[in-house]
């Protein structure tokens, strides 16, 4: 009887730790906004990136650490080749100066990615549907991980003699 108790026991504790862990991760990973009130106004901006990593729909949109939005949605273009992506930038934030850029950045070594508008310093400001001229794209771990070894393979090659190559592509400026 002893036995059946302590495992009964054991059984619920790990249960409960296991429930216990999932409400953590959700609450922690989630990028979603959750508000019983639906979306009061704000207006929407437009990016073009040639690559966006792991970027998701819900991502925040920030300007000095502050979630001033959200990404709406992602797209391509097939004539541009480039990723689309529609932010709703919240009303409270309708002063962002329409000659800011934008760019993808990670939370962290291998947190989740987010825009990160950098405030430029036009008397204008941006309005709903207006596009960033100036982006930076998402840096993907991999790639950078494979210039390194690249360039270690390089040194090697060269009797220690640091190469001075770059293999990195250049994106053109969007027009």
């Amino acid at each position: 009887m002893q036995q059946s108790r302590a495992t009964e026991l054991v059984t619920g504790a790990f249960v409960l730790f296991g429930f216990t862990a999932l409400f953590f991760l959700v609450t922690q990973i989630t990028n979603k906004d959750f508000s019983i009130v639906g979306d009061s106004g704000g207006y929407s901006l437009v990016a073009s990136f040639e690559n966006i990593g792991s970027l998701k729909v819900g991502a925040p949109v920030s300007m000095s650490g502050v979630t001033v939005g959200r990404v709406e949605s992602i797209a391509y273009d097939q004539n541009a080749y480039k990723a689309v992506v529609h932010m709703h930038i919240n009303p409270t934030f309708n002063k962002i100066p329409n000659d800011s850029d934008a760019a993808i950045m990670t939370s962290g070594l291998l947190g989740g990615q987010y825009i990160s508008v950098t405030a430029g310093g036009a008397e204008e400001f941006f309005k709903n549907g207006d596009k960033f001229a100036a982006v930076q794209d998402a840096i993907v771990l991999e790639n950078l991980i494979n210039k390194f070894m690249a360039n270690m393979a390089g040194k090697s090659n060269n009797d220690g003699n640091a190469s001075t190559s770059d293999s990195g592509k250049v994106s053109k400026s969007d027009k």
